[in-house]
């Protein structure tokens, strides 16, 4: 543990300094980064606030492994499960969950086949990362999606071959990725990621013939492969009513060390209320949110982020179907070996963070619309004043 937590390159650790790290996913963070709400509420307290990556001595482990004390993470859920479990203690603050985004199963357009059941005796890929370091997650989601997919219509893995396609999977530390960003967004600038073959691995296998079907992620991915024409998806689990068959990497989570919760909760403080706030925003504008989410995100255009979002609270919460929903994906990577140890989902949850957060809002915005119909130099305008 000791030993992977040492790995990689990190600034050292200064607590009048946070970090953020984000998936391109569905989150009010990935909003915030082009809103800089969250910034604005670590100023007000003196700490400095930026993109992990923004400082050329942080490489990209830390996103994986959670290797910095003072980092925020609000992404995908298989690798802070696998930090948790595996290598360090951390907090669980809020999640946002994308409920119809199980993962579909494509086959190449034209070739004659149109159901699951078609699909006996023939051949599935599987990526395999060879990185030893950080969590397989692109795997995991691809093993869980083609088990379910296969159950739900009669057939066990028995039924297909299964091809692994191993990568290596190592280009978090090499100089070419380390000059440093100011926002995400900028990594997003340099590459057509929307086209980019990089992030869709066993599309190239499938179109060439040396697998029949491979799983991709509902709508995001999905509508991408499918425009280029030579794609087509014969199953999609965000087409069942179970919610239990939608955890593909996601819900997306926020974290942070148990060292910056225990030590300093106010920086777990401000963090929460700049996702409180943009989370709200974004839910009251959900085009302007979609708009920005379109720069980063796999959904096919600006309109299609729309209609993937325009169903999703993206303030953060804790609700029980969203714990309910991490510790489906904590229990499948249990059972299929890619986490060594087990613990309580219930107890890695930190609600206190996001309720205390919400409270400070609330009486944040009282003191403000009251002053500004009262006289100069009430009681209201001592911010130490506590309204409940």
């Amino acid at each position: 543990m000791t030993a992977v937590l040492k790995k990689g390159n990190t600034v050292p650790l200064r607590w009048d300094e946070v970090y953020y790290t984000n998936c391109p996913l569905v989150s009010a963070s990935n909003v915030d980064q082009e809103l800089g709400w969250t910034r604005e509420e670590y100023k007000k307290i003196g700490v400095e606030y930026a993109f992990l990556r923004s400082r050329r001595e942080n490489d990209w482990y830390p996103h994986y492994i959670h290797n910095l004390d003072n980092l925020i993470r609000f992404g995908g859920l298989f690798p802070p499960i696998h930090v948790h479990a595996d290598i360090r203690r951390t907090r669980l603050l809020g999640a946002t969950h994308a409920p119809h985004e199980g993962g579909c199963m494509l086959v190449r357009a034209r070739d004659d086949i149109y159901r699951m059941a078609e699909l006996k005796g023939k051949k599935i890929g599987l990526t395999k990362s060879l990185n030893t370091i950080k969590n397989d997650w692109w795997r995991i989601q691809e093993e869980q999606g083609i088990e379910l997919m296969l159950r739900l219509n009669g057939l066990t893995r028995a039924d297909v071959e299964i091809v692994e396609f191993p990568y290596p999977d190592d280009w978090y530390d090499k100089p070419e990725m380390l000059d440093p960003m100011n926002n995400p967004s900028e990594l997003w600038l340099r590459r057509d990621h929307k086209h980019d073959l990089a992030f869709r691995p066993l599309e190239t296998a499938l179109e060439q013939g040396l697998v029949d079907a491979i799983y991709t992620q509902s709508k995001p991915f999905q509508h991408l492969q499918e425009a280029t024409g030579k794609f087509k998806a014969i199953e999609d689990l965000s087409r069942y009513p179970d919610w239990t068959l939608q955890v593909a990497n996601i819900p997306a989570v926020i974290t942070c060390t148990d060292e910056m919760a225990d030590k300093h909760p106010e920086l777990v403080l401000a963090f929460m209320k700049g996702m409180i706030k943009v989370g709200r925003w974004a839910n009251a504008n959900k085009q302007a949110a979609a708009a920005i989410l379109d720069r980063q995100t796999f959904y096919l255009d600006a309109d299609d982020t729309y209609e993937g979002i325009k169903h999703i609270d993206m303030v953060p919460n804790l609700s029980p179907q969203n714990l309910a929903s991490i510790e489906i994906g904590k229990h499948f990577m249990l059972g299929h070996g890619y986490i060594e140890n087990n613990f309580d989902v219930h107890q890695w949850a930190a609600p206190e963070f996001l309720e205390q957060a919400a409270k400070e809002l609330l009486e944040e915005e009282w003191i403000r619309r009251s002053t500004a119909k009262l006289p100069e130099g009430t009681a209201l305008e001592v911010t130490a004043t506590r309204l409940g």
